[in-house]
């Protein structure tokens, strides 16, 4: 008997691996399955223009795109939720609305029952059902649950990690998603939240950012931002990445846009494939690492179009595209759709799979968040299946201190769900905190993951 043969029959013992790996073509959706495309073309379907144009920003415009798919008592949970627990206003592109319940066909009844379910709509488009009836809010929750705000040295510019800021260049996006961690700044105020406004003109605000990299030469890494970048106009844009590049000490640039997974048009457009060149090859020129950093999900999000749109950046000299997903109860926290999702960015798409953040601590989003042994219990089930650098951490993004691997935390009450982190470094605000490295940092489970004990704690607290 062979080695490899014995292999096998230890394998068919022990029975089936807990993950079966099956590769899988990518696949766009049929758009016209949606009454109100029914006659849009593959040349529209491919226009950016056009994508914007049919974005939906309300309910009477989902109607009319949805026709009959969708019942009546979807519209009405829809509109609860708007009314009273959104914190982020509604704006969808076709492109993300046609990866919603793809194969549910068109019977009324089973479409609305596939539409509630789907794992793209639960976080693009949420309804009050969705939300945790008992426990929608963690008395902790926060509109800047990061407090980015509060470590701006000009207007837009987050100086949190000792070399790396954040350059906050718009406060919009071309989709909104439900969980956005910047729902304080981004999009159009809602019933429940008043956003906060940039002020600077634009030209203003990235000159500031310009003079004080300039004068901080500790900074060696930029991610751009917003909102997404895909908004800003390509001209702006791009004269902004230049800037940077004629910093010497700026050596890594990141250009953040959910508009590749959510937009992919915007990202094949000849004026931004040529003008993305432009900034890769200067960029390559520089020695400087320029990478593009998207936001996917969910594998139905990943279709021909956005592996089209990430080879296109790849092939024009772009060095990485990465992907910095959010790990989210109802769209992805199963090892099954962790690693489908990965499977498919990686070896379909040229994407690399980067990060799953826990969800940020913003109002209204305990039905999405997981505890963190959760989280730690998901890492540990995705490890050995991808190749070693494209297994992406699930990291903890906790208050004061930073991204965090799930399992670095210093101490952690599973009772109370109250986990403890520390830190190696000084937010900007902390430069004269004798105490900051120190400190243990505290981070918060979702109550409704707790036990009757742990629940009866925080209604105590509450109370």
């Amino acid at each position: 008997m062979t080695a490899a043969t014995t292999v096998t029959a230890a394998v068919q013992a022990a029975g089936e691996q807990p993950y079966s790996y099956a590769r899988r073509a990518l696949v766009e959706p049929d758009w016209r399955r949606f009454p109100g495309w029914q006659d849009v073309t593959e040349a529209q379907w491919r226009d950016a223009q056009w994508q914007r144009v049919h974005c939906l920003r309300n309910i009477k415009q989902l109607r009319a795109t949805a026709g009959d798919l969708l019942d009546e008592r979807f519209y009405d949970d829809l509109a609860a939720d708007q009314e009273n627990l959104a914190t982020m206003s509604m704006l969808l592109p076709p492109q993300m609305l046609n990866t919603m319940a793809p194969d549910a066909g068109v019977d009324q009844t089973k479409f609305t029952e596939a539409f509630y379910a789907d794992p793209v709509r639960r976080y693009m488009l949420p309804v009050r059902s969705d939300r945790e009836p008992r426990w929608p809010n963690h008395p902790y929750s926060s509109r800047d649950s990061l407090h980015e705000a509060e470590m701006w040295v000009v207007e837009g510019l987050t100086h949190r990690y000792p070399t790396k800021v954040l350059a906050e260049l718009l406060s919009t996006c071309p989709q909104y998603c439900g969980h956005c961690t910047r729902m304080d700044l981004v999009g159009n105020s809602t019933a429940l939240i008043d956003k906060h406004k940039l002020t600077l003109k634009p030209v203003d605000r990235q000159d500031e950012m310009i003079t004080y990299l300039k004068k901080t030469p500790g900074v060696r890494d930029v991610v751009v931002s917003g909102g997404d970048v895909a908004n800003v106009p390509w001209h702006q844009l791009e004269s902004f990445l230049m800037r940077l590049m004629d910093i010497d000490t700026v050596r890594d640039i990141r250009l953040a846009t959910k508009a590749l997974a959510g937009l992919p048009q915007h990202w094949l457009q000849p004026k931004v494939v040529e003008g993305l060149e432009r900034v890769a090859r200067t960029a390559q020129r520089r020695g400087v690492n320029l990478a593009i950093h998207t936001h996917v999900n969910h594998v139905q999000s990943v279709t021909p179009l956005v592996a089209e749109a990430a080879r296109t950046a790849l092939e024009v000299g772009v060095r990485d595209v990465r992907n910095q997903g959010v790990l989210m109860r109802g769209v992805n926290a199963t090892p099954a759709d962790l690693l489908d999702l990965c499977f498919a960015l990686q070896g379909e798409a040229n994407i690399l799979p980067y990060y799953f953040y826990m969800c940020d601590m913003i109002p209204n989003a305990e039905h999405w968040r997981v505890a963190v042994w959760e989280a730690q219990d998901l890492q540990h089930a995705i490890m050995g299946y991808l190749p070693g650098y494209a297994t992406p951490r699930i990291v903890c993004d906790v208050p004061y201190v930073g991204k965090r691997w799930v399992h670095q935390l210093h101490d952690y009450d599973r009772v109370r769900g109250i986990s403890y982190w520390t830190k190696n470094y000084r937010t900007g605000i902390e430069l004269n905190d004798p105490e900051a490295l120190d400190r243990q940092y505290p981070y918060y489970d979702p109550i409704g993951t707790l036990s009757d004990e742990g629940q009866e704690w925080w209604s105590t607290q509450q109370a």
